[in-house]
């Protein structure tokens, strides 16, 4: 007689949290980030709790060893980590502080899985590439969701499938999707090129990237089609059938007027819809983009142009411009002409072409002059050229970092006539350094410590009362994100003020100038900051220095 067979009441535990991955094909920059930040602004609408992490293919620990004209924007996060532009996107596009377990690279992956196994982790074992560098990523991906107690958790991977630089990356996909395969989505971003001597949009490259992911076990469930105009529905049926995915999940993403426009373009399009149907993720709500849509049209509403000249040294790239360099300088001082309705004609100068005071001239048609944050020698003559005619001509200035820091230094040499003034950046040999580097630095800087070392994330300051700066602020304390190894020297500190040159702000124990500004009563704005304020400028909520410094050279004459 046989045995009765007894069925297994076990059930397979689901997750309750949902991941979305998002890769690129066919080329690299072509909205991967903010397409990732679009998608979490948008089921984020729908009352979901959503985080982002950047994963970056590269052999850094982290980003602040990267070099900006290749790699764009440092932005720093609220604890300290130097990460990739697109955190800075996440931010803005999400409204909330990202933590550091949101981002990694290869070079922190392999680094935690090394440490780990000096450290007997892994209990003799052998220690492979596969799989426990994808494992260790999944064991990030989880615990950044955990964190941040996440309905949905956006993993945007760097690069474009087919790279064998993020191949270990696809695999950590693959597995997870193994794993939990209705908790895990894939949407792939791809490019639709409009050939100018063929005039029709081509399909045949996001069919050649899909098989390629295809081919690592991975298939996308949305297709977001970037090009120059919108999609047709010919293209859509042809991506849709030979891609495998259904004809309503190939999205239309043309270019737009802005990126802010994307979340609303993609909306329309139902993907959150899509997404949550994907995912059996039910909607809390229908998506509220009312806020998002005010924003949107403030930035168009704007009659008339405030002027800004950004004066920097990354900007040139052999015969091309990389405005991306300075991002979030740049989406800062956006976020307050829009608040101000007034429309930014923004304008990129290298600090190079100013080094020659014949050509300063040109700064007479711009209302504000800004100097963002950077490092070494390069353009550094030309940028205190700037700062000494800004300064007498009355042309508002804002100056970031090293904008502060040359700021002191233009105005210790030509107003308080400190012979041999400098920065020991430049000069560690000048008679007088009047930014000197920090003491907790000079160390680290000695032993060769450069990564990861500076004065990094947020640190509070006090205001100063009838100050410029406590005007913007409306408050006494402030915090502020920094990325810094010199400061004001507290020798000069005196000096400098008896000459007009006023501190407005402090660390907390009054050892460190945080901002130093110019009284309203000899220049109309003149301030500079040690810290990063664009790091925290939202498109909802602008930074009160920026709107300031916006505001006030709109109204200079």
């Amino acid at each position: 007689m046989s045995k009765k067979i007894k069925k297994s009441t076990t059930t397979v535990k689901r997750s309750s949290a949902k991941f979305i991955f998002v890769v690129g094909g066919v080329m690299s920059g072509i909205g991967k980030g903010i397409t990732s930040s679009s998608i979490a602004h948008v089921l984020q609408a729908r009352g979901n709790k959503v985080t982002a992490i950047k994963i970056d293919p590269y052999i850094n620990v982290d980003a602040g060893t990267m070099n900006p004209t290749e790699h764009g924007e440092v932005f720093v996060l609220r604890d300290g980590l130097e990460t990739d532009q697109d955190m800075g996107n996440y931010e803005r596009f999400l409204g909330e502080d990202l933590p550091s377990i949101n981002y990694m690279t290869t070079g922190s992956v392999y680094q935690s899985v090394i440490e780990k196994e000096r450290n007997l982790g892994y209990e003799g074992r052998n220690v492979q590439v596969v799989p426990d560098i994808p494992e260790e990523v999944i064991s990030r991906i989880k615990s950044a969701a955990k964190t941040a107690k996440a309905d949905v958790t956006l993993i945007e991977v760097g690069g474009t499938v087919g790279e064998y630089e993020n191949l270990l990356f696809i695999e950590a996909i693959r597995m997870m999707r193994s794993e939990m395969p209705e908790d895990v989505a894939v949407v792939m971003v791809s490019y639709l090129p409009v050939p100018g001597s063929i005039g029709e949009m081509k399909t045949k490259p996001t069919q050649h990237a899909v098989r390629v992911l295809g081919s690592n076990g991975v298939t996308p469930d949305v297709i977001i089609a970037r090009s120059p105009e919108p999609v047709d529905d010919k293209r859509k049926e042809k991506i849709a059938r030979f891609c495998n995915v259904k004809v309503e999940n190939v999205i239309s993403a043309p270019d737009l007027e802005s990126i802010y426009d994307i979340p609303l373009n993609f909306e329309e399009s139902n993907l959150s819809q899509i997404l949550c149907k994907r995912l059996n993720l039910s909607p809390r709500k229908k998506a509220d983009l009312s806020a998002w849509k005010r924003f949107v049209r403030s930035s168009k509403a704007g009659t008339d142009t405030v002027k800004i000249a950004v004066v920097g040294k990354y900007f040139t790239s052999g015969d091309f411009v990389l405005s991306d360099v300075y991002i979030s300088v740049l989406e800062a001082i956006k976020f307050s002409a829009y608040k101000l309705k007034l429309i930014p004609e923004i304008t990129y100068l290298s600090s190079q072409d100013f080094t020659d005071k014949k050509n300063l001239k040109q700064l007479k048609k711009f209302d504000g002059v800004l100097v963002p944050g950077g490092f070494g020698t390069t353009g550094i003559e030309g940028k205190l050229n700037v700062i000494e005619y800004v300064r007498k001509q009355g042309i508002p200035y804002f100056g970031i970092c090293y904008g502060m820091q040359l700021a002191v230094l233009e105005f210790a040499k030509n107003v308080a006539k400190i012979k041999g003034a400098s920065t020991e950046e430049i000069n560690p040999d000048a008679e007088h350094l009047v930014i000197g580097v920090m003491d907790e630095q000079r160390e680290k800087i000695a032993n060769h410590d450069m990564g990861g070392t500076m004065r990094l994330g947020a640190y509070p300051a006090v205001l100063k009362a009838g100050t410029t700066a406590m005007k913007a602020y409306r408050t006494k304390e402030i915090s502020e994100r920094h990325r810094h190894r010199y400061e004001v020297n507290p020798e000069f500190i005196e000096k400098l003020e008896s000459k007009g040159l006023v501190f407005s702000g402090t660390s907390p124990d009054g050892k460190l100038m945080e901002i130093a500004e110019l009284p309203v009563t000899d220049h109309p704005f003149f301030v500079g900051v040690q810290f990063h304020p664009e790091l925290q400028a939202r498109p909802l909520d602008p930074h009160p220095l920026f709107t300031a410094f916006v505001k006030a050279s709109y109204e200079t004459d």
